[in-house]
């Protein structure tokens, strides 16, 4: 979503740029904008040569307690060898500045973080380019490198006044849900919109007695989609990027976003057993909480409405909000039980 932009707009992202580079060390490289979506992600050249990334927070969308959060969550699962991107401090020492609002913009947070080498797994709405046979393998080391993230997760000690946001029953079907209230948003049709609130009322009571059998939660990272799961060149390893949205959650919410644009793939039963296959080599995965897979694709898809409905600037967001409905609602109808 960088290609597209208005030229005005690139030009004063660059300006933005360029600004928040004066505080790090690097060459003098013009940035290259990668990706604008919550963030504006730009392909920098540090001092030594190597690459980096330079990211514009979106301004309100986390705050500066909870950026420094993610950071050291970061800095901490890569410390454990876990391949994602670590901070890179700027030349006093610092992983994070502000940006002083300007004409173009609002006050925003800027840092950077070390590249990864690679590319991505793949992009929504588009088939996967890998053979089934490949698919599976891919799956498989996706599934073990997720159970690691959650292991190492579980044996750090986040630091003091660490804060990130909540994919907990509040977070995902509560009054103010963390992407949107999928229910109540501008574009459902009255019907969708019924159907949508009868499905939340289900859903929250079924996500009651989830709490009470003592469903894994902890730290996760929340949107492992295709374009975040990253192919190393050997394609030997993954790696994840983008924990913008990372914070506390259901386990079982990071196995069923690493699915969902995956179903209506060929190859998909072999892709979803080689993921939890992968995760139980790591991580203990019961059956009966395998049993909750498909509620929490359901969850994970109603997650996009709120968030689309929010940006009616997307191209086709009218249709692809009709799509998502759709599909959510398809996915529920075919669940045993929900209630």
């Amino acid at each position: 979503m960088a290609d597209d932009l208005p030229p005005a707009i690139r030009d004063a992202l660059q300006k933005r740029a360029l600004e928040a580079l004066d505080h790090w060390p690097v060459q003098a490289h013009e940035p290259v904008l990668m990706k604008y979506r919550e963030n504006a992600v730009f392909r920098i050249t540090l001092h030594d040569g190597q690459y980096a990334a330079l990211r514009l927070h979106r301004p309100g969308y986390h705050d500066e307690t909870s950026l420094r959060s993610e950071l050291h969550m970061m800095a901490a699962l890569r410390l454990g060898e876990l391949n994602v991107p670590s901070p890179v401090p700027t030349s006093d020492r610092q992983s994070l500045v502000r940006l002083p609002a300007n004409r173009q913009f609002s006050e925003q947070h800027a840092d950077v973080v070390s590249w990864i080498d690679g590319s991505p797994l793949g992009q929504s709405g588009t088939p996967l380019a890998q053979s089934a046979e490949k698919q599976a393998e891919i799956f498989s080391c996706v599934g073990r490198s997720i159970a690691t993230m959650h292991n190492l997760a579980d044996a750090w000690a986040p630091p003091e006044r660490f804060r990130r946001p909540a994919w907990d029953v509040e977070g995902l079907i509560g009054e103010k849900p963390l992407w949107g209230r999928f229910w109540d948003c501008p574009g459902l049709s009255q019907s969708d919109a019924e159907a949508l609130t009868a499905l939340r009322g289900q859903l929250r009571q079924a996500l009651a007695k989830v709490q009470a059998l003592g469903l894994d939660y902890g730290l996760i990272h929340a949107d492992l989609v295709r374009e975040n799961i990253f192919l190393t060149d050997n394609e030997s390893d993954v790696a994840f990027i983008d924990f913008d949205d990372a914070g506390y959650g259901f386990r079982l919410f990071d196995l069923a976003t690493a699915l969902l644009k995956n179903r209506n793939e060929p190859a998909y039963p072999d892709i979803e057993k080689a993921l939890i296959s992968g995760y139980r080599s790591q991580r203990e995965l019961s059956d009966a909480t395998l049993e909750l897979l498909p509620l929490f694709m359901v969850l994970r898809s109603l997650t996009y409405i709120g968030w689309l409905a929010e940006r009616p600037e997307i191209p086709n967001a009218a249709s692809r909000l009709a799509r998502y409905v759709s599909e959510s609602l398809e996915m529920a109808r075919k669940l045993d039980s929900i209630a």
